[in-house]
């Protein structure tokens, strides 16, 4: 008996449905717990972090004051996240971020125009500073020595002054070739 690739085929497809009919809910094994942030209590899955939209802080907002033209505003905040052409007097600055070890942390900002003068900004009441951000999103332990991030001016002035180095002029080794002018100067 000699039977063709197709039905070959349709024999096995049929023998591997048949095998797993036998299985139910019940005779699958059971995923593992997961309680808090670990599985087993044992080992903590890595989660994507996840920043989305504009970071605007108490900072950045103080800046923006009414009156200010359309592109001055986008200048200070940004792009925002949602400019609508069927609502084209407002622009919505949204923003969220998902930090393993860290709150979820979601706010908007919405931008209302006249025409093309800002007329007022509507804000959270949780919007932070710039450090009270950093804060908040900052999951190391901070019981290290913060570095020093910028110089005094006795420390500056301490400093050695920088040496130019001398750059020997270039050998020339082989014929050089001189070219005529491009242009004839009549």
């Amino acid at each position: 008996m000699r039977l063709n690739f197709r039905t070959a085929l349709s024999l096995t497809s049929l023998a591997l449905l048949s095998a797993c009919s036998g299985l139910s809910m019940d005779s699958l094994p059971s995923l593992p717990s997961v309680t808090g942030d670990k599985v087993l209590g044992l080992v903590r899955p890595y989660r994507v972090e996840v920043v989305q939209g504009n970071v605007l802080t108490k900072d950045l907002v103080a800046k923006v004051k009414p009156g200010m033209s359309r592109a001055q505003v986008r200048d200070l905040l940004g792009s925002p996240l949602l400019a609508d052409m069927f609502h084209e007097n407002r622009w919505d600055y949204a923003f969220t971020i998902r930090r393993q070890g860290a709150p979820y942390q979601q706010r908007k900002v919405v931008a209302l125009f006249e025409g093309d003068v800002l007329k007022s900004l509507e804000l959270p009441d949780d919007l932070p500073t710039e450090n009270e951000f950093v804060a908040a999103i900052t999951t190391f332990p901070s019981g290290g020595k913060q570095p020093k991030l910028a110089l005094t001016e006795e420390e500056r002035k301490a400093l050695p002054v920088p040496v130019k180095p001398v750059v020997p002029a270039a050998e020339t080794i082989g014929p050089q070739r001189t070219y005529p002018p491009l242009e004839s100067a009549s």
